[in-house]
């Protein structure tokens, strides 16, 4: 079910006295904000504009309109000097996040031209279709003193870095509103004694907006005894397709795999699940160890189709693979490996599912004659993430319960990895590997984190503004 377009709302600010002062300012100002309106709509939201607000009035107009319309977040551009009262009444009533523009059409005004006009009534007239910064102080005095949060973006209508800012806020309220409509399936149990993993699904709820879908396994269980032979020869097609399949991979294992793979795309679709974290034991021989044991490769196709699965029941983990994942940047199950003091990196890997769109080449599917801490034996997967930039994430609850972001920027490099049937990549961190790993542990995530392709921490920590939730960058 696709999820509806995300709208947000965009509104500017004047003062109804220029416009019969000043010819053609108002109409100037308001083709600024047609171009500012277009770039958002070039994202892929749904722009909501209410206007040019220039009074009290229409103030609360606009206030009523993003409320109906049901806005992520709201753009306030600064079209000229504008008084505070008509822009508090906005936000107030809105109840959403607000994000101020200070921006001028261009980025130096032609001096030389602009003085040699002599007329001072047209000299002023330009002078407001360009004194955005003007309100930009009153404003966030305003909004201090009615302790309202607002976010400032200051430049000028063809500032690139003014644009990716801008951009990054987009996507976070994208990503806010992904995170809210999804349903996080709940299969199984935590791994028994990893104190670190265990969540508590109502304050998950109450951050994030999403849903929780507790699933059986004796759903998954009938699922697979529903799995067609023509089911599992297509799904075996997939198999070749997406995965570097071992010559080592005994056939009734792959069969097994793919079947329990069917299973899983059918209780994901039954639930409309958009994320999923597992974990399960069993005893020998029961159906269900069966099914524990084969379901690696069909966990993998999951998470590189936009549904990430986290093992161990990580429910912390498995909302950040989901922002990751819908910051566009992947987001990988990994723990810490190892470190290699001389070529100064950390290993981060896991065993489990991965994230094969972000695969450095082709994602192996391997058999391992043991899963290590675990019961049974099946196929695993040999991934590295792609060389180049890198960020880590973690959904860190800490002492006092409450809810925040860790993230660090680094790079994946090249060099050698464990040929275990595991994921297992080199990070290198600006820190250097001993201040990276003494930080990164002394902020309190649990020992899995989501890994992405890109350097995405100014989108998390926009994110986490629209979220309110406190964002710690290590690195």
């Amino acid at each position: 079910m696709k999820a509806p377009a995300v709208k947000l709302g965009l509104f500017g600010i004047g003062l109804d006295t220029y416009w019969p002062q000043f010819k053609g300012l108002r109409e100037r100002l308001v083709g600024y904000q047609d171009v500012i309106g277009q770039r958002l709509a070039g994202a892929g939201v749904e722009v909501v504009d209410a206007g040019l607000v220039d009074s009290p009035a229409k103030a609360r107009a606009a206030a009523e309109l993003f409320r109906r319309e049901g806005v992520e977040a709201i753009f306030l551009y600064i079209a000229t000097y504008a008084l505070s009262s008509t822009v508090l009444p906005v936000v107030q009533q809105a109840h959403v996040p607000v994000i101020v523009l200070n921006l001028q059409p261009v980025p130096q005004l032609d001096y030389e031209k602009f003085n040699a006009l002599g007329d001072r009534g047209l000299m002023t007239g330009i002078w407001l279709e360009h004194c955005q910064s003007c309100s930009a102080p009153e404003i966030a005095c305003v909004f201090n003193r009615a302790g309202i949060a607002y976010h400032l973006v200051t430049g000028h209508l063809q500032d690139d870095e003014a644009w990716r800012e801008i951009g990054d806020w987009v996507a976070a309220a994208k990503v806010a509103a992904a995170m809210r409509n999804n349903r996080v399936g709940v299969l199984g149990h935590y791994y028994c004694g990893m104190l670190d993993v265990y969540s508590d699904l109502t304050q998950q709820s109450a951050v994030f907006g999403n849903h929780f879908e507790l699933v059986e396994m004796c759903e998954l269980h009938a699922l697979r005894e529903q799995v067609t032979k023509a089911q599992v020869a297509t799904k075996l097609k997939e198999f070749r397709a997406q995965f570097a399949v071992s010559k080592e991979c005994k056939a009734a294992e792959v069969r097994r795999a793919a079947q329990t793979s069917c299973a899983l795309d059918a209780l994901v679709a039954k639930h409309q699940l958009g994320s999923l974290a597992y974990y399960y034991e069993s005893v020998a021989g029961h159906p269900y160890q069966d099914i524990v044991t084969s379901v690696i490769a069909g966990n993998t196709l999951l998470t590189g189709r936009h549904v990430p699965v986290a093992g161990e029941c990580e429910v912390k983990n498995v909302q950040a693979m989901k922002i990751m994942d819908c910051f566009g940047a992947g987001g990988s199950f990994s723990e810490f490996y190892l470190a290699d003091f001389k070529d100064d990196v950390v290993y981060l890997g896991h065993d489990g599912p991965a994230h094969f769109a972000i695969a450095e080449g082709q994602v192996g599917l391997v058999p391992l004659p043991v899963y290590h801490g675990k019961p049974g034996q099946g196929l695993s997967i040999q991934m590295t993430v792609k060389h180049g930039p890198v960020t880590l994430l973690s959904v860190v609850q800490g002492a006092g319960g409450t809810l925040s972001l860790l993230v660090a920027e680094g790079e994946s490099v090249p060099g050698p990895v464990l040929q275990i049937g595991n994921t297992n990549s080199r990070y290198r961190f600006s820190l250097g590997a001993k201040a990276f790993m003494n930080a990164w542990s002394k902020a309190g995530p649990a020992h899995h984190c989501a890994i992405g392709v890109g350097h995405r921490a100014a989108q998390l920590e926009k994110l986490g503004a629209l979220l309110r939730l406190e964002v710690h960058r290590v690195c």
